[in-house]
């Protein structure tokens, strides 16, 4: 069923950081209201739908803010994602897991687990990066975020992420700056689990962005999307999978569509036009139409409203994936980021073992 007006008026405005819930380490469960959901600011924004990145992170949970942009020839691309609490990474994971079978151990800090995931794609000059660091080097204020040498800050205007990095696996410096310039802010979230406990929204749906690389060499111009996702346990116990994918439209327009299979009842669907007067409109998705597996052997599916064009892969990895798709949606021809990610694969033993070679960890 989908998630449509209905449940969109259980949308809640997203407030600064006063009251937010966490439990700083300790077992305490952490607060909840009345009606026995938990309550403080989500969405890692302010009330005008800037990003903010003080906001309180419950042990098990995570906050992250993403980026993806194309430049104007369709040369280069870059995916972004600042996370607090590292959702992938297998150390996060270890220590909440060792805390829930030991009463006597404290529950992992999310900021003791703070990464700065950078994708550069071209044709000659593909990195990516995914260092996480502990506490010690990181700092959180309302317009700034400090991940080691690297940072987002916003100015009140644009979104400033200087990049200072090394990528993984062959060891090369990744050094530059993006700045982001979102068309329209929107203050806007969405449950993606029927609980609650996982949450989604767009910040910027479109966006343009400027690209300078010191290290590979480049600089671009280029549309982007800008959005942040939170969650108050680890992403895997709710989760099954999920195929997401965003594409602009004619106009300011652009379109999301979130597919997911939980856990546990049934398939959840939300497909949503965001507009360039800053309102927000259900619609009807579109069939699955199914994709070719990757080479890890995942298997995907995109909303589209007749078969899809050339798949750009950008990422394939034994659990996630990424790629641009010619696709159609809202009776447009489009070009859509796509991601499929299969929890069930992430939480696979042999898959954690392999992690620590794409996520290097300095304490």
């Amino acid at each position: 069923p989908r998630l449509d007006a209905g449940l969109l008026q259980g949308q809640r405005t997203l407030q600064q950081n006063s009251g937010a819930d966490t439990d700083g380490g300790q077992r305490a469960s952490g607060a909840r209201g009345s009606n026995g959901s938990h309550f403080g600011a989500i969405g890692g924004r302010s009330g005008d739908g800037s990003p903010r990145f003080d906001q309180a992170v419950k042990s098990g949970g995570y906050l992250w803010w993403y980026l993806d942009a194309m430049s104007d020839d369709g040369l280069y691309a870059v995916s972004i994602i600042a996370f607090v609490g590292s959702v992938f990474s297998p150390y996060y994971a270890a220590a909440f897991k060792a805390a829930e079978r030991d009463p006597k151990r404290m529950y992992p800090v999310p900021d003791d687990y703070c990464c700065l995931n950078v994708a550069l794609y071209s044709k000659g000059a593909k990195r990516w990066t995914m260092t996480e660091r502990a506490k010690r080097f990181n700092n959180r204020s309302a317009s700034e975020f400090v991940i080691g040498p690297s940072q987002l800050r916003w100015d009140g205007q644009a979104l400033h992420i200087d990049i200072k990095e090394i990528s993984v696996p062959i060891p090369r410096k990744v050094v530059g700056r993006i700045t982001v310039h979102p068309e329209q802010l929107f203050n806007f979230s969405t449950p993606l689990d029927i609980m609650g406990m996982h949450r989604w929204g767009p910040i910027a749906p479109r966006a343009r962005v400027e690209v300078s690389f010191y290290s590979p060499k480049q600089k671009w111009q280029g549309n982007a999307y800008l959005d942040s996702n939170e969650g108050d346990e680890p992403i895997a116990k709710a989760f099954k999978e999920w195929d997401w994918s965003r594409c602009n439209l004619r106009g300011s327009d652009s379109a999301v569509i979130y597919d997911v299979q939980p856990k546990s009842g049934e398939d959840r669907l939300l497909a949503l036009r965001f507009k360039a007067n800053g309102e927000v409109e259900p619609f009807s998705a579109p069939e699955r139409q199914t994709m070719p597996k990757t080479f890890w052997g995942i298997e995907r599916r995109m909303r589209a409203e007749e078969a899809l064009g050339p798949i750009h892969q950008l990422e394939d990895t034994p659990f996630y994936q990424r790629a641009v798709v010619d696709s159609r949606i809202l009776g447009e021809s489009v070009q859509s980021f796509h991601e499929t990610l299969n929890a069930r694969r992430f939480e696979q033993k042999i898959v954690q073992a392999m992690l620590p070679w794409r996520m290097p960890r300095v304490r």
